[in-house]
């Protein structure tokens, strides 16, 4: 009897089992495509970002000039704002209040300014699309030919 009831009871809990995996893995893809962040720059600085290392140190205020010499205008959305906490943890590797305290060290001890904040997606494109040195980050790839993306290799 007790045969009966696990022979019974495993194909149902089997094909239960798939079914759950089955959906975490399709919420794990979309999430992955839905909050993918992208970094975009001024046409006059594509070519400058190498890596995710200078990435991290342009945002940090530990690079403040391109290779070619002039200063980076560093453009970002509200510590508050879900896209910023994504694109901190995504492409920086670090948490938004360590990124905060960096900047706020840096201001009190006088040795740098902290990034222009935005209040929007809209005005960020805006802002990278007219500024010259510029460097930001959107929610996600857009089709516009005077957006232009960093690819981190």
């Amino acid at each position: 009897m007790i045969l009966h009831f696990i022979n019974k009871e495993m194909p149902q809990k089997r094909l239960s089992i798939t079914a759950l995996l089955l959906c975490m893995v399709l919420l794990l893809l979309n999430a992955q495509t839905v909050n993918a962040t992208e970094v975009i720059v001024s046409a006059n600085t594509i070519g400058q970002l190498k890596d995710f290392h200078q990435l991290r140190a342009i945002f940090s205020l530990r690079t403040l000039y391109w290779p070619n010499g002039e200063k980076i205008k560093v453009f970002v959305l509200p510590d508050n704002n879900a896209i910023h906490k994504e694109f901190v943890k995504e492409k920086l590797g670090m948490f938004p209040h360590q990124l905060r305290r960096t900047w706020n060290r840096m201001t009190y001890t006088g040795t740098g300014q902290p990034p222009v904040t935005v209040d929007s997606i809209a005005e960020m494109l805006d802002k990278i699309q007219h500024m010259d040195n510029a460097i930001g980050y959107i929610d996600r790839r857009i089709e516009d030919e005077s957006v232009h993306y960093f690819n981190a290799p």
